[in-house]
């Protein structure tokens, strides 16, 4: 326990000591506004990637509505920002809340379904709010809301993302994660050794929600405007990509693949017609040459010094595979 311990305290280290490289980097104007855009858009989307994963990678449920909980994070900690002058971190963090209430509300009802069902009705809860958003006026309407007080920082952003990641995997190591992997692996199993599989589901959704709806928030406050249309089923269909290209079920492989995407997304930017054709091109060759991902099922680890251990965990892990 004390070696986790230490090795847990110098991954935060390392963590702390990349986020002051890139301060300094900022401060002294080395970074354009362009990287630094780029590099606040990467902590956006490793947040959704890594809250993805836990719904879909860990738990086995093929959600593809994920953009909408982002919405109603950014729209609501916008709307509390620049109606009500609520302070900033209160207001995304009112956003995930939100978004994890909508989780609820949604996840009880559909994740009774499986596979393709389940996804049909996450889609169809994605397009809901943002046909939803697109009509009221209150919102923008088309228009979306603009004029954003741009509070996300390289700080800011940093710990928060620093805390989704670590709270995640913290998650997915704890019983409860063990339950949620035992869902995927086989649900009927599972709920015979008595896992209350349809708890566990939701749990997932809702903290999966949570974290996409402070992403959204974050968001909001980096691009100063936002509109139903940043929200569709592409939007949902990009985090899946970051999913599945890292590696399904590797926290590890959700941010190789939040970085490789936000990378292709800003290169790609004056070529919008081929991004998603690029996009597509990558996932079959990934699932011919590589189905497994990036880094397969690899977990998150800020360190890996400890072979003997690293080697002794799969070990284990593999013998209780079925």
């Amino acid at each position: 326990m004390k070696k986790i311990n230490k090795k847990f305290w110098l991954g935060i280290l390392i963590a702390l000591a990349f986020y002051g490289i890139v301060k300094v980097l900022l401060t002294t104007g080395v970074l354009s506004d362009v990287n630094q855009s780029m590099l606040l858009l990467i902590g956006v989307n490793i947040m959704l990637a890594v809250s993805l994963n836990l719904i879909t990678g860990i738990t086995g449920q093929f959600s593809i509505g994920h953009a909408g909980f982002m919405s109603v994070g950014a729209y609501t900690s916008a709307i509390l920002t620049l109606d009500y002058n609520v302070p900033f971190i209160p207001a995304i963090l009112a956003g995930g809340l939100l978004a994890a209430v909508f989780g609820v509300l949604i996840g009880m009802p559909t994740l009774r379904l499986n596979g393709d069902y389940l996804a049909i009705a996450t889609l169809g809860f994605g397009e809901i709010i943002r046909i939803i958003m697109l009509n009221t006026e209150y919102v923008g309407g088309a228009s979306g809301l603009s004029g954003i007080p741009a509070k996300t920082t390289w700080t800011m952003l940093f710990f928060f993302t620093l805390i989704s990641v670590v709270l995640i995997n913290n998650f997915i190591r704890s019983t409860h994660g063990r339950a949620c992997i035992a869902i995927r692996e086989n649900e009927i199993a599972a709920e015979a050794m008595g896992i209350n599989t349809t708890r566990y589901k939701i749990i997932a959704f809702t903290i999966g929600a949570l974290f996409a709806g402070m992403a959204g928030g974050l968001s909001a406050h980096t691009f100063y405007v936002i509109t139903p249309g940043s929200f569709n089923f592409l939007k949902s269909f990009e985090i899946i990509v970051m999913v599945v290209l890292g590696g399904l079920g590797s926290t590890a492989g959700s941010i190789v693949g939040a970085v490789f995407v936000t990378l292709l997304y800003t290169y790609l930017r004056e070529f919008p017609e081929w991004r998603m054709i690029i996009y597509s091109i990558v996932l079959i060759l990934m699932m011919i040459f590589r189905p497994s991902g990036l880094l397969g099922v690899s977990k998150f680890s800020f360190f890996k010094f400890s072979k003997k251990e690293a080697k002794a965990n799969d070990a284990i892990e593999s013998s209780g595979t079925p």
